[in-house]
């Protein structure tokens, strides 16, 4: 967080809470009470924004998608809801099967369903939808089922939480919404909704989708009666959740809507929505993404959030009934160019995603790759942000966005450098080590030579470590095995089902002390690379877009430079706060990085051209890009 460090403090209560976070501590209540009560916005937001910066770079996330409301009809009568009416209101509607799909095309990549508790609706009628979605729209990603529905669903049709959700997630769910927290707050549940679930279970439904790897999302409420002190308590149950099943994907604060129901009178002022969002950024620190859900912040406030930790927009929603029956005053739509103005008018790089938030397009010229793993962090923390744009990724996602131009440059993992290297030119700078990684590691429960026809699960991130994985297999031990991805969200969940996974990057460093899985055997695959050739092994290579201006070339190139300078010196804090968050030492984060290189000699060239050739041998059996 260098590029921040020094934030001018108006309101003195606000630097010890910086001075936690950049230690990498955690903050408590009082904290996130304080700061919701301080006046000092402007240092709130640096912080916040100092802090997704890290998490997202420059980047600012948004998805073609569409929003489906199948009905208003619903069993429970909630006081905050202008939305739901009963069976015989002349506003009552119910969609058929035809009119949900007629709301979709095919140039969406996402479909989010959420609705009124149809008191009639068969079971079936629901996986048929999810069903029907899929067969006519298979890019289509599906989004649907709040807890409450969920739950509903479990009772209505006398089911478990876990096989309703088994039954949506073989007919086509792909992640759930995070609607219905409202806030976590007993007192306000009962005042405002006390038909509805409350905490308890809707954690007990998020976690079993967690645990049938179902990734999901998570909300809060706010700007209606709940204190700050339950503001923030529902951000720590939130924190807790993600710590124990690690399956959320996103965080939206939504401000309340005021409608017709006496409830409040007023909407939320611009200053609350965006310390609630920079409150959230600072609190969540296990959350990869905060949302500026534009639909209740409006266009106007959404772009300014994106400077208080904000990194999501949302999508073009296409149709939306729950907010606007409260009488949002956002449009119920905005176009794809629209979207992408805003976040460039707040001076970030609109990234077109995926439900997953894998990227699919860059729309800016000059983004910068930024792999978010903690051997990166020795270019990345020295890069001047008014000269370079970064937009993380996964390395095969880098190499997928390279494949159509849409990035300048990044340290390309070496087996896409090979794919596009007739269109990127290599650097003297890459990614490669001596002899140990300790960040690309097969856990098994068979030694090597045990392995032959053995099923291994792989990472879903990168292609030269599972090539890197297939040369030492075939061509060290003379053995085949059958390589299947793992889940990009639940890696670890997942790995338990194969006789061996293969686990790369921070999540490998996060497990050298527990292990994974109750595997009995942990290779290192850099070592195996060393003990077999006496190379180092080069992971990645930096390469940028050939033709690109030499003005431009010459400034990243002197980046890169001084950003290889530093890492040589190894300075002291250097990663320490990234270290922190995967359970490492001081001492361990500074081993780790010893045993790297980031200038390509001889040697590594020499290694570059040696996996090369094993490559030639046997024909790399491509994995889909995860």
């Amino acid at each position: 967080m260098s590029f921040m460090s020094e934030i001018k403090f108006h309101d003195k209560k606000l630097l010890p809470i910086w001075e936690k976070i950049q230690a990498g501590e955690r903050l408590a209540l009082e904290d996130g009470v304080t700061m919701l009560q301080s006046d000092d916005l402007l240092a709130l937001g640096k912080m916040a924004h100092a802090v997704q910066r890290e998490k997202s770079g420059d980047a600012v996330y948004f998805v073609v998608n569409r929003q489906v409301n199948p009905t208003n009809i619903c069993v429970l009568s909630c006081k905050f809801c202008d939305f739901a009416v009963k069976m015989k209101d002349e506003r009552a509607y119910a969609m058929t099967m035809e009119q949900v799909l007629g709301k979709l095309n095919h140039d969406l990549h996402e479909v989010h369903i959420v609705g009124g508790l149809h008191p009639d609706w068969p079971w079936e009628f629901y996986l048929d939808m999810m069903r029907q979605i899929k067969a006519n729209f298979p890019k289509i990603d599906i989004k649907a089922w709040t807890a409450v529905e969920i739950d509903f669903f479990s009772k209505k049709f006398k089911l478990s939480i876990h096989e309703v959700l088994r039954q949506l997630k073989e007919a086509g769910l792909c992640t759930m919404p995070g609607g219905g927290a409202e806030v976590f707050s007993e007192r306000v549940r009962r005042r405002l909704f006390n038909q509805k679930i409350g905490e308890k279970r809707w954690r007990e439904v998020h976690r079993a989708a967690h645990e049938l790897g179902i990734p999901t999302n998570a909300t809060m409420l706010y700007g209606h009666i709940e204190t700050l002190e339950e503001r923030v308590m529902h951000l720590i149950k939130m924190r807790e959740q993600q710590d124990e099943s690690h399956g959320f994907l996103t965080f939206i604060p939504l401000a309340y809507q005021p409608g017709n129901n006496g409830v409040v009178d007023r909407y939320t002022s611009a200053v609350d929505d965006l310390k609630t969002i920079a409150v959230s950024r600072l609190m969540l620190d296990n959350f990869p993404h905060i949302k500026a859900y534009w639909i209740m912040l409006t266009a106007e406030v959404a772009p300014i959030a994106l400077h208080f930790g904000a990194d999501d927009m949302d999508g073009t929603v296409g149709e939306e009934r729950i907010a606007h029956a409260a009488h949002a005053t956002s449009p119920v739509t905005l176009a794809k160019e629209h979207i992408i103005n805003l976040i460039r008018s707040g001076g970030k790089i609109p990234v077109e995603r995926d439900i997953l938030y894998n990227p699919i397009a860059v729309h800016a010229p000059h983004a910068i790759g930024k792999i978010p793993y903690l051997n990166c962090v020795p270019f990345y923390r020295e890069f001047e942000p008014l000269r370079v744009k970064q937009v993380p990724m996964s390395p095969n996602q880098m190499g997928r966005l390279a494949q159509h131009k849409f990035i300048e440059g990044g340290p390309l993992s070496l087996m896409d450098y090979f794919r596009v290297e007739k269109d990127y030119e290599m650097l003297n700078y890459g990614i490669a080590v001596k002899d140990l990684a300790r960040s690309v590691i097969l856990y098994s429960n068979f030694k090597w030579r045990e392995l032959e026809g053995k099923h291994i699960g792989v990472t879903a991130y990168t292609s030269t470590s599972i090539e890197l994985l297939r040369v030492i297999l075939q061509h060290k031990y003379g053995v085949r095995a059958q390589l299947e991805r793992l889940h990009t969200v639940f890696q670890a969940q997942e790995a338990g089902r194969f006789d061996a996974a293969l686990v790369i990057g921070d999540e490998a460093l996060r497990r050298a002390q527990s292990g994974l899985a109750g595997f009995q055997h942990v290779y290192d695959l850099g070592h195996e690379w060393h003990e077999w050739t006496g190379l180092p092994f080069v992971f990645a290579v930096w390469a940028i877009q050939r033709g690109i201006e030499q003005q431009h070339r010459t400034e990243l190139i002197a980046e890169l430079e001084r950003a290889a300078i530093s890492a040589d010196q190894r300075h002291p804090g250097l990663g320490q706060t990234h270290g922190k968050r995967l359970g490492l030492t001081q001492a361990e984060v500074h081993a780790y990085f010893d045993g790297f290189l980031y200038r390509l000699g001889a040697r590594e060239h020499e290694a570059i051209q040696k996996f090369r050739e094993y490559l030639t041998v046997h024909e790399p059996n491509a994995l889909p890009i995860g």
